[in-house]
């Protein structure tokens, strides 16, 4: 009887086990049918008036564009020049950052490697349409020292005020060694570049026709090495080497503005810095003449001021590649006597920037002290211009 229950209980169990998975696979739910991918779409872009409101809310700069049309009435009424260059001063502040906003929010939507272009092409806008007005009136000394200043300034200004912000808040930072190192090199290359002319100025006397002659033909030629240096670096830096220049973070950012509104405000604000500028550059002479202010003063310190001030991030290797030797070929193009022959002091002051700053950064990494002995430094340079006397060029 015992085995005959077991054998039935057997075969019972077997039954119910008959074609069955085990308890769990019984009374697991149905897995749900697949869905399609869900695509995420670009939101639309924004109306023509949100435009304009995300244009002005974009920064509280823009409560300098006061000073635009102020200027503009002041050079019309033909007040004082100091009157003149100061409103015009701080009206191109405001517009040099809405030129940077702009430029930013088309290269969202071109693509890395163009954005890179345009941000590189307009990075340095302002401080190229100035001196191109000023190069057009012969104010060589100021086109010069803007120049220098708009490097001086950002080697020494500009990073010595992100390392001691940065510092503020983290003990030690650090960047990309290997970018830093090539820029740096970069930068050697366009000093060395400005200190030829200089030695060879000491060296042979050019105060006679044929030898200025000379000069001028060897800042030309320097011109187009050094801009044939600044074309490859673009290709090394957007091309074969990008992953050096690539942020860290990939969040991606989509545009805030249209594209017609994005161009319509490159056009307009460019426009309005070019008539800004030329109302800037023809109230130079008399500032220099009231206040007892250098050329090289106003040039060199107040100048890149009105770029530095709105801009959080300048290419200063663009401008000693590119905008400086661009604005050699342009004068010798237009007939100016632009060279690359800047002063004996002026290229002593290049050369300690440009040192001081390689020291710093072949290791990697900053500190708020790094940051001090720049800014430091910037001082003692502005302090030195200050006294700078008032002298003719004279290649």
């Amino acid at each position: 009887m015992s085995e005959g229950k077991s054998l039935s209980s057997n075969n019972n169990s077997t039954n119910l086990n008959y074609g069955s998975t085990s308890n769990k696979d019984t009374h697991k739910p149905p897995s749900p049918p697949s869905s399609p991918p869900v695509l995420h779409y670009p939101p639309p872009p924004p109306t023509f008036g949100k435009s304009l409101k995300l244009i002005v809310k974009n920064s509280w700069l823009n409560i300098l564009l006061i000073f635009v049309p102020l200027g503009y009435i002041a050079d019309a009424l033909e007040m004082s020049d100091t009157w003149v260059f100061f409103l015009n001063f701080f009206a191109i502040i405001p517009l040099a950052k809405l030129l940077e906003f702009g430029t930013e929010d088309i290269s969202l939507r071109v693509g890395q490697t163009i954005g890179g272009l345009l941000n590189a092409t307009f990075g340095n806008a302002v401080e190229l349409i100035v001196s191109i007005i000023a190069l057009k009136e012969g104010q060589i000394r100021v086109v010069q020292a803007s120049m220098l200043g708009g490097i001086v300034s950002n080697l020494l200004l500009v990073l010595g005020l992100c390392f001691v912000c940065g510092g503020c808040y983290h003990k030690v930072q650090t960047f990309n060694k290997t970018a830093a190192q090539t820029t740096s090199s970069l930068m050697t290359v366009a000093c060395i570049g400005l200190i030829i002319p200089a030695a060879f100025n000491f060296s042979v006397d050019t105060t006679k026709n044929e030898r200025k002659d000379e000069l001028l033909n060897l800042s030309h030629g320097t011109a187009i090495v050094l801009l044939t240096i600044y074309g490859l670096y673009l290709f090394f830096q957007l091309k074969t080497h990008s992953d050096l220049y690539a942020a860290e973070s990939e969040e991606e950012e989509d545009p805030k503005l249209s594209p017609f509104v994005s161009i319509l405000l490159l056009t307009v604000v460019t426009i309005f810095i070019s008539f800004s500028a030329d109302c800037l550059v023809d109230s130079i002479e008399g500032i220099v003449e009231s206040s007892g202010l250098s050329r090289t003063f106003v040039g060199l310190i107040l100048l890149p001021i009105v770029g530095n001030a709105a801009e959080v991030v300048i290419v200063t290797s663009q401008i000693a590649l590119f905008i400086t030797p661009f604005l050699v070929v342009l004068g010798w193009i237009i007939g100016v006597d632009m060279s690359l022959y800047f002063q004996s002091f002026e290229t002593v002051v290049l050369f300690i920037a440009v040192l001081l700053t390689s020291f710093l950064i072949q290791d990697g990494e900053s500190n708020w002290l790094e940051g001090v002995l720049l800014l430091a430094t910037y001082s003692i340079v502005a302090l030195a211009f200050f006294f700078y006397p008032n002298e003719d060029y004279n290649p």
